[in-house]
C-alpha cells in the first residue's frame, strides 16, 4: 500500500463515535448547510417504507438534520411509490425528470437525475433495499461533510454478511473493483467499500461529475472525484453492518462487466469493440447462451445541463 494511502487511512477513516450527533447538529446550524437524502428505488416495496420512516422519525422529527427525503422510482411495478409516499418521502418518477432527455435503465441514471429534484447542499444516497436500517447510516456519512469543510465525499464502510457468514458479501467488490483500483488507481486502495451505495457528497462536487448510467456509477464517481478534488477530500466512515438483498451470480457478472467498462473508459477513453457479455444457462437442450449489453452510456456533469443552470440561477 502506498504511504500516501496509509496516511489517508489514519486521517480520513472514521467511526460513528468520532462525531456525536450534537456536534453534527451544531455544525449544521453554524454553517447553514442543508441535507437531502435520496433513495433510488426499483421494486423495493418491502424495505423502502421502513428506511424512509426511520430517517423521518430520527433525523427530521427528533432532530433537524435532514431537510428532505426523496425517493426516485425508476419504473417499479410493485407498490414502491405508494409505500414510500405513505412513509413520508417525496416520490418522483425517473421519467418525469428532465423529460427532453429520454431515460435509460440504470442506477446511475436515477442518481444523476436526482440532482434536478433535490435542493440540499449535501446529497446523501441510500440504497432502498437495506434491511434492519439504522439512521446512523445517514449521520455517519453526512457528519464529516458538515463538520469538515475540506471533505467533499464520504463513503460508508461496513461488514456485508452473506448467508449468515460475516464479511462474505461484496463479491463484485472483491473480484472486480478492488483489483482494478489497486492496479490502476492505487490511491483509492484504502476504501473498504468502494462500490457501496451509501455515501454523501457536496452538491458542488456532484454537479461537476459525469455519471455512468448503470452499475459503474460508484467506481466512476470515486475515480473522477479523485482527479477533481484529490484524495484528502475523500473519506470513509464505519457504519457497522449492511444487510440487503443479494443478487445471483449471473447478475453479479453483468454488474462486473459494467464496472470494468467504466474503468476502461477512464483508463483510455477507448473504443470497446464488443460492449456485451455472454453468459450461459442450462436448459433441457444443454447450455444456452444469453447475451446482455453492457452499460456504456454516461451522463454529462449536471452543471452542463441547461435546465439545471436555469434552476440555480432562479
Amino acid at each position: 500500500m502506498l504511504e500516501e494511502v496509509e496516511r489517508w487511512l489514519s486521517a480520513r477513516s472514521w467511526s460513528l463515535t468520532d462525531r456525536p450527533l450534537h456536534k453534527i447538529l451544531a455544525a449544521k446550524r453554524a454553517t447553514g448547510q442543508t441535507v437531502s437524502v435520496v433513495l433510488p428505488a426499483l421494486n423495493e416495496e418491502e424495505t423502502v417504507g421502513e428506511i424512509v420512516a426511520v430517517i423521518r422519525h430520527d433525523l427530521m422529527h427528533q432532530v433537524p438534520l435532514v431537510d428532505e427525503i426523496v425517493v426516485v422510482d425508476s419504473g417499479s411495478t410493485d407498490r414502491t411509490s405508494e409505500v414510500a409516499a405513505a412513509a413520508g418521502a417525496r416520490v418522483v418518477h425517473r421519467d418525469d425528470i428532465l423529460p427532453r432527455i429520454p431515460a435509460v435503465p440504470g442506477k446511475g441514471e436515477v442518481l444523476w437525475r436526482s440532482l434536478l429534484v433535490t435542493s440540499g447542499d449535501i446529497v446523501c444516497f441510500i440504497d432502498a433495499d437495506l434491511k434492519e436500517f439504522s439512521s446512523d447510516f445517514v449521520t455517519g456519512i453526512v457528519g464529516p461533510l458538515l463538520t469538515d469543510p475540506e471533505v467533499d465525499l464520504v463513503k460508508g464502510m461496513y461488514d456485508r454478511p452473506l448467508g449468515g457468514a460475516a464479511g462474505q458479501g461484496g463479491r463484485v467488490t472483491e473480484l472486480m473493483a478492488r483489483p482494478l483500483l489497486n492496479m490502476h488507481w492505487p490511491q483509492l486502495a484504502g476504501f473498504v467499500q468502494p462500490l457501496g451505495g451509501e455515501y454523501a457528497a457536496r452538491r458542488s462536487l456532484l454537479e461537476q461529475l459525469p455519471f455512468p448510467v448503470g452499475y459503474g456509477v460508484e467506481l466512476g464517481m470515486l475515480v473522477d472525484a479523485l482527479h477533481l478534488v484529490g484524495l484528502d477530500a475523500l473519506a470513509q466512515v464505519d457504519i457497522g453492518v449492511r444487510k440487503h438483498r443479494h443478487q445471483d451470480g449471473q447478475a453479479l457478472g453483468r454488474m462486473s462487466a459494467a464496472i470494468y467498462r467504466t474503468a476502461q473508459l477512464r483508463l483510455a477513453r477507448g473504443h470497446l469493440i464488443r460492449p456485451s457479455l455472454t453468459q450461459f444457462e442450462r436448459s433441457e437442450d444443454g447450455f444456452e447462451p444469453r447475451t446482455y449489453s453492457v452499460d456504456t452510456e454516461e451522463r454529462p456533469p449536471m452543471a452542463d445541463i441547461t435546465e439545471y443552470q436555469s434552476r440555480k440561477a432562479a
